[in-house]
C-alpha cells in the first residue's frame, strides 16, 4: 500500500507539473498579442447613391390598373369598347364620304335643265357622290320617262326613306355597346364584392387591408365599364349630329330640285 501510494503520488506529481509548465508556455505565448495595441481601421462610409423614381405614365397606370381589376369582365368591357368604336370610325368614314355640296350639284343640274339636257344632268348626279346624287338620279330617270311631277316627287320620298335608312346603319350597334359596357362593369363590381366578403370570412378579421383591396378590385370595373360608355356616348352623338345634317341636307335639296323641274317642265 505504502508503495503503491508513492508511486501514484509522483505520477500525479509530474502529471501536474506538466500541466503547470504548458499552461505557463501558452500565456507567454498569448500575451504578447494580447498586450498589442490593437490597430483599428475607420471605414469611411460610402456614399448613399439616391435614384430617384421615375414618373409613372398615363399608359402604365391605366395598364396597371386593368390589371388590378382582373382580366374577366375588364376583358369583356375593353372588347367591347373596341367593337363600338370599330363601328364608329366606319360610320363617321361613310358620312364624311356620304357628304357633298348639294348646291354645286343643284346649280349644274340647273345648268343642265335649262338646255333641255335631261341626260346630261342625270350623267352629272351619277358622277357625284351621297345620297342627294343617288336621290335626284332616280327623280330624273322618271322625270325622263315622263312621270308627273307628282310622281317624281313620291319617287324621292321614297328615296329618301332608304338613304336615310343606310345612313342610321349601324347606330343601333353602337347603342348596344353603350348599355353593356356599364352593365358588364356592374356584374364584375358585384361579383368583385361577393369575392371580397368571401376573403373576409375565410381571414375571420375584419381587416381594413382585406376590405380595400377587395373593394378596389370589385370598383375597377365599374370605373372601366363608365368610361367606355362616355367615349362611345360621344361617337354616337356625333354620328347622330352628322346624320341629321345630312337628312335636313337631302330635304332641303329635294324641295329645290323639284322646283328645278316644275320651272323647266312648264317650257317643254
Amino acid at each position: 500500500m505504502v508503495a503503491g501510494l508513492f508511486t501514484f503520488g509522483i505520477s500525479n506529481l509530474v502529471v501536474a507539473q506538466e500541466e503547470q509548465a504548458q499552461t505557463e508556455q501558452t500565456e507567454q505565448t498569448v500575451a504578447p498579442e494580447q498586450t498589442a495595441p490593437a490597430v483599428q481601421t475607420v471605414e469611411e462610409p460610402a456614399p448613399v447613391q439616391t435614384q430617384e423614381a421615375a414618373p409613372v405614365t398615363f399608359r402604365e397606370s391605366i395598364k396597371k390598373q386593368f390589371i388590378d381589376g382582373g382580366p374577366g369582365f375588364m376583358g369583356i368591357v375593353l372588347v367591347i369598347l373596341l367593337i363600338g368604336m370599330a363601328i364608329s370610325i366606319e360610320r363617321i368614314i361613310y358620312l364624311t364620304l356620304a357628304s357633298a355640296n348639294s348646291d354645286k350639284l343643284l346649280k349644274g343640274i340647273e345648268a343642265k335643265m335649262k338646255n333641255g339636257d335631261v341626260e346630261g344632268a342625270k350623267q352629272l348626279c351619277k358622277d357625284t357622290r351621297g345620297p342627294v346624287a343617288s336621290i335626284f338620279t332616280q327623280g330624273l330617270i322618271r322625270y325622263q320617262d315622263g312621270q308627273s311631277l307628282e310622281e317624281v316627287e313620291k319617287s324621292l320620298v321614297s328615296y329618301g326613306s332608304v338613304a336615310g335608312g343606310k345612313l342610321e346603319s349601324g347606330l343601333s350597334w353602337i347603342g348596344l355597346c353603350i348599355s353593356l359596357a356599364p352593365m358588364f362593369g356592374f356584374m364584375g363590381t358585384v361579383i368583385g364584392m361577393i369575392q371580397a366578403f368571401d376573403d373576409i370570412a375565410a381571414a375571420g378579421d375584419m381587416s381594413p387591408t382585406i376590405v380595400a383591396s377587395g373593394m378596389k378590385v370589385a370598383l375597377l370595373t365599374t370605373v372601366f365599364g363608365l368610361i367606355a360608355a362616355i367615349i362611345l356616348q360621344v361617337f354616337f352623338n356625333f354620328i347622330a349630329s352628322k346624320i341629321e345634317s345630312i337628312v335636313n341636307d337631302m330635304e332641303n335639296a329635294s324641295i329645290s330640285f323639284m322646283d328645278i323641274l316644275a320651272k323647266y317642265n312648264n317650257k317643254k
